[in-house]
């Protein structure tokens, strides 16, 4: 049977339902009031390693940021109003902070209140704990710090425009505890407004309602933006971004933010948007968030995009010019079903964010683009699961995390994403697409605006779908989630599309030309495949080609002009295993140019590994580019190359 949901009371449901209500055409998602209440049950909160946080005693329900942007100090300054939902008899509230100044904490009537400030931990920052006495509603006035993790401040020359600064946010996994104080767990879901105050010249978007689509005007010729996000989400999820910006609509519903000089190569990229909303749609159920707007962000932008509701961040680097990476948008898309809609309640159980977006990303892709395209993408992504699986301790492997004591950031692996997927997909194939359909859709209403945890899923599966021990057994679904590497039962993808692909690799490893290569005629998914293969056994050298081989492949493939960031990466990657000097301007130019820690990362790590002849190159290199990364980027580079936290 499903868990029945704990009684609510009443102070707890009046708290909840009127921390919903808000200004503007933005209703307040029926199913989210109710999911708002249901975890009002203060017991059903799981515990999160990475919260100060205490849930089951008080917790915050609603957040009022009231906040002006400094670009010469680096600081957004005001407060923060939280209303706060408790146990009777709770005198104090527990919240996450990290590298805030705090200024002073009030109740609703300007009573000052006390506070304490815990010990500094490098990861979780510090416990900031407020005697709240009978107050359900604090004002905590705050500035943050130019070294906010989540927060990266750029000069105009750091711009396209090269004009007007920028700044932009980046809460996941819990950074958003260096910019809104507030309980920063995913597990503990906040409805959310802000009034932001910046220069007149330029433009504010978040991942909320706007209240005011051409600002207001503000303080001292500055403008105010107003915002309401009514649906309860993680606070990984509130996002900002201020800039020189403009916006284009796709369709009625979707559309691109970005700077105006970029704009009109990046509507053009990102028409299929508004096709995959359609699709996404009609496999899972109606999309509830309103409009659905894409902001790409400047080079800097650490992820390839961020799935914040409303109003996803992407980088620049999916402008291919071709629509060849737009897979990314059906994956930031399908999270407004897995991950905002539904979310893991502690980054233990990442890939029930993850796993479940990759699957629904690749229905999207295959709705939208043909099975032969999805299955090309499978594939990519399984060869990237098979080097995740060789690269990490077994320990690591495993669906369901052991994070004690560690960084979030460390489950960011394929892991997640690409066997999560995989252990959907052979579920898929054993009990059929129409009854897998069926379920995932019922999963995805159930658990709206809910954290999930593995656990729960399990349960949820186990109800209704998985309900004999034949088919228990045959799906091996705790061997798949609890053990490490791959259970028994799976089975790789396999993309005919690839199969000429891979005979042209081994003929060019065996000594023929590039010129033999039909790279012309191949789609960016067949480049990709070709750059990634390798021999399955390797010399004894460690070299697969000789630098002539290799010469012939960056010039006939016309390599150093290459546009594509996938392909520029895939071929960089080549070049630093086999230490080829004259592919070092390339990389020197691409590591400088973007901040995306998805190419950023590996090629410093490959350069590392090289020694002699790598680590000088990463050295410099690194001091060049790492004023322009963010934090995001340089603390993950930071630590291969040996810098101090």
């Amino acid at each position: 049977m499903v868990r029945p949901l704990m009684m609510v009371s009443m102070m707890a449901l009046t708290t909840a339902l009127g921390a919903c209500q808000t200004t503007g055409p933005m209703k307040t998602d029926p199913g989210a009031v109710a999911a708002i209440a249901a975890s009002e049950a203060m017991s059903s909160i799981p515990q999160d390693i990475h919260s100060y946080a205490q849930p089951n005693i008080a917790r915050v329900t609603h957040v009022a940021l009231d906040l002006t942007a400094d670009f010469e100090a680096k600081s957004l300054s005001g407060t923060a109003t939280l209303d706060i939902a408790a146990q009777r008899g709770a005198t104090e509230i527990v919240l996450d902070a990290r590298n805030l100044d705090i200024r002073s904490i009030t109740d609703s009537n300007g009573q000052a209140l006390r506070f304490t400030e815990g010990r500094d931990d490098p990861i979780l920052g510090h416990a900031l704990t407020v005697q709240i006495g009978e107050a359900r509603k604090i004002v905590i006035t705050y500035a943050t710090r130019p070294d906010a993790a989540a927060l990266q401040w750029l000069t105009p020359a750091q711009t396209a425009g090269g004009r007007q600064p920028y700044m932009f946010s980046q809460g996941q996994a819990i950074l958003t505890r260096t910019w809104v104080p507030t309980q920063d767990s995913p597990g503990i879901r906040q409805t959310w407004d802000a009034t932001i105050t910046v220069p007149s010249d330029l433009a504010v978007v978040m991942s909320a309602e706007s209240l005011t689509p051409n600002g207001e005007p503000g303080p001292n010729d500055q403008k105010r933006w107003r915002f309401a996000m009514t649906n309860p989400v993680p606070p990984y999820l509130i996002a900002i971004g201020v800039g020189d910006i403009d916006f284009q609509a796709i369709d009625e519903r979707t559309g691109v933010w970005t700077e105006p000089s970029r704009l009109h190569a990046a509507h053009e990229e990102l028409i299929p948007t508004a096709e995959m909303v359609d699709a996404a749609e009609a496999l899972y159920g109606p999309y509830r968030w309103g409009r659905y707007d894409l902001l790409v962000l400047p080079p800097s932008f650490p992820f390839g995009g961020m799935e914040n509701p409303r109003m996803t961040f992407a980088t620049p680097t999916i402008i291919a010019g071709d629509r060849s990476l737009v897979s990314l948008v059906a994956h930031e898309l399908a999270h407004s079903w897995s991950g905002n809609l539904v979310t893991n309640a502690t980054w233990a159980d990442f890939w029930l964010n993850e796993g479940f977006t990759v699957y629904f990303e690749n229905r999207i892709m295959e709705a939208t683009e043909g099975r032969d395209r999805a299955l090309m993408l499978q594939s990519l992504g399984w060869g990237d699961l098979q080097d995740t699986l060789a690269s990490l301790p077994p320990a690591d492997t495993r669906l369901k995390l052991d994070l004690a004591g560690r960084d979030p950031d460390e489950g960011l692996t394929d892991i997640a994403y690409e066997k999560g997927a995989a252990f959907l997909r052979t579920i898929e194939r054993i009990v059929g697409r129409e009854k897998f359909d069926a379920w995932l859709t019922g999963y995805f209403e159930r658990n709206a605006f809910r954290p999930m945890t593995t656990e729960l899923f399990l349960e949820d599966i186990r109800t209704h779908l998985v309900t004999t021990p034949e088919l228990e057994a045959q799906l091996m679904m705790d061997a798949w989630i609890y053990q490490p590497g791959m259970p028994s039962n799976w089975q790789p993808p396999v993309s005919d599309a690839f199969a000429p692909v891979d005979a042209a690799a081994l003929a060019f490893a065996q000594g023929g030309s590039a010129s033999a290569i039909p790279w012309a005629n191949w789609s960016t998914q067949e480049r990709q495949r070709f750059l990634a293969w390798r021999p399955p056994v390797p010399p004894a050298s460690g070299r697969w080609f000789s630098d002539a081989q290799l010469a012939d492949l960056e010039t006939t493939l016309n390599l150093r002009q290459e546009g594509n960031a996938e392909l520029i990466f895939a071929w960089l990657q080549i070049a630093v295993q086999h230490r080829y000097q004259p592919a070092v301007p390339t990389l020197e130019r691409f590591l400088t140019t973007q901040g995306r820690r998805k190419f950023v990362l590996p090629l410093f790590t490959s350069l590392w590994g090289q020694g002699e002849w790598g680590r000088p190159i990463a050295t410099r290199l690194y001091a060049e580019a790492r004023p322009g990364y963010h934090p995001v980027t340089t603390n993950s580079v930071d630590a291969v190359m040996g810098r101090p936290q």
